[in-house]
């Protein structure tokens, strides 16, 4: 294949945003993702979903379904050859947009349809209401789950360290102290990085929350924004209560133009990389920066010859969007996002770069003929990453569709990774931290990662009732990390520790 046969491109865009009065008038997700593939086939402006031999269907959490793609085939009256039900994984829709790329640009495929919708808002409703949802009958989601508790070390587990919220602050900590900055500076770029999401939200109507916060909003601590994980409040971490669906439609460039789709609809996918970090997090040589997202972020700038004209940066917490940053070499003033980020625009679980490739989309459509996009997503606990280059016009010379693993270069660049120790005696020196808080505010516990000696490493519960030590990890003007302190054994499967005074 060769000429317009062989150049993939993304002609349709499709969303859907659900706000019911009663949890009992709520869309499934199902209708979520009919609603958006519809859209998308409007969007093109051809009737293209009749043709669509390749369906992706995004993990779905709040309702599973036994044969999501299967009942959405059937549901859209089509008969696809393909029909694939993704992994657990904040990147995997642009895996998904890749490989859609590859197989229409090796004639493999013909018209791909890539989707994905949660209604976690309205299940969450119904639950507090005790109503029954009159949906299609779930699978049994006990056979499908995945749960932080499988991922990480059992230590971390014990101390409470099995989900996102709970260890992205462990980069944030460490990065913070890496970058010789004050702690009260890392929160100031959080609260300002943050802030320029909520303004693209306020300007995107299929956002979730479309209120535009100043960053002294974003850090300040109060009854609607209380602190979560130090140094996280709400307003700076992802809300899965959203019911949103997003679905994307991809064909040759022959194939477009013989429909009839407009050219001005055209998007191009250039080519993406991908890397991942070793899946336990205690596996990791250190905490300020990851080498899988500097692989990955250096590949796409090279593919794109340069910078980009528009980003989306994955914003779960403000660490990964901050870490970004340094590895584009970007200066303190950018625009981080075309969508609104994970907060203001609402994180449908696998599904946010979904609605990010719709906005990215959109954003070039309106782009000078030389404007490229990048987006980077990432899943699990800093651990997949995943870039993708798009454009306004169609890769200058060979295409450039390879699904590139750059997982050699990251390797490449980690040190010695620490052994684990379960309940060490004697003293330990800082490398990241976090403090854990119940929703009425008041503070679980603390969580210290501690070098205690060359080659060793632990995690060790901090004493809410340890005030010294409590003040100290959130004094705003000194980073703790690198500070010594005492590890005691408690018996229960891990360590204490406390600043020695």
């Amino acid at each position: 294949m060769n000429g317009a046969a062989s150049i993939p491109v993304i002609v349709g865009v499709g969303e859907c945003l659900d706000r019911p009065q009663h949890p009992r008038d709520g869309l499934e997700p199902m209708d979520l993702m009919l609603r958006a593939a519809r859209a998308a086939e409007d969007d093109a402006g051809a009737a293209l979903l009749a043709q669509v031999d390749s369906l992706d269907v995004v993990n779905l959490v709040s309702w599973p379904y036994r044969d999501a793609p299967g009942l959405l085939a059937e549901c859209l009256g089509i008969r696809p050859r393909r029909t694939v039900y993704g992994a657990i994984g904040g990147e995997s829709p642009l895996r998904f947009v890749q490989q859609a790329a590859q197989r229409i640009g090796s004639g493999q495929g013909r018209v791909a349809l890539i989707c994905g919708g949660e209604a976690q808002h309205t299940v969450n409703r119904a639950l507090q209401l005790g109503i029954e949802l009159p949906w299609t009958a779930p699978a049994d989601d006990r056979a499908l789950a995945v749960h932080g508790r499988d991922l990480v070390h059992p230590l971390a587990a014990r101390l409470g360290c099995a989900q996102p919220l709970s260890i992205y602050p462990f980069y944030e900590t460490a990065s913070t102290a890496h970058w010789q900055l004050p702690p009260r500076t890392a929160q100031r770029e959080s609260g300002q990085l943050w802030s320029r999401y909520s303004l693209q939200a306020a300007n995107n109507p299929n956002a979730w929350l479309r209120e535009p916060h100043s960053a002294e909003d974003i850090v300040t601590v109060a009854p609607f924004n209380r602190m979560v994980a130090w140094p996280y409040t709400k307003l700076m971490v992802a809300n899965p209560q959203v019911n949103q669906g997003a679905a994307l439609l991809l064909t040759s460039l022959e194939i477009a133009r013989n429909a009839g789709v407009p050219e001005r609809n055209l998007v191009y996918p250039w080519g993406s990389a991908y890397a991942r970090e070793p899946r336990d997090f205690l596996a990791r040589d250190h905490y300020w920066e990851s080498h899988a997202q500097n692989a990955v972020l250096k590949a796409c700038s090279e593919l794109a010859g340069g910078g980009f004209e528009a980003m989306e940066l994955y914003s779960c917490f403000p660490c990964v969007p901050k870490m970004a940053r340094r590895a584009l070499h970007l200066g303190e003033v950018y625009e981080p996002t075309v969508t609104g980020g994970l907060t203001f625009f609402g994180a449908p679980l696998n599904n946010y770069m979904t609605h990010a490739t719709c906005a990215m989309v959109r954003h070039l459509r309106g782009s000078p003929p030389h404007a490229r996009g990048l987006l980077y997503g990432q899943g699990e606990f800093v651990t997949k990453h995943h870039g993708l280059v798009l454009a306004r016009r169609p890769y200058p010379g060979h295409p450039a569709l390879a699904h590139s693993s750059v997982q050699h270069l990251a390797d490449s660049h980690r040190g010695l990774v620490p052994q684990i120790e379960i309940e060490p005696d004697g003293t330990g020196q800082l490398e990241a931290f976090t403090l854990l808080y119940q929703r009425d505010g008041t503070l679980s516990h603390g969580v210290a990662m501690v070098r205690i000696r060359p080659g060793t490493r632990t995690l060790a519960r901090v004493a809410p009732d340890d005030a010294w030590t409590v003040a100290a990890l959130t004094d705003p003007d000194i980073s703790p990390v690198g500070r010594t302190g005492q590890l005691r054994p408690t018996g229960l499967g891990h360590s204490e520790w406390s600043l020695v005074i």
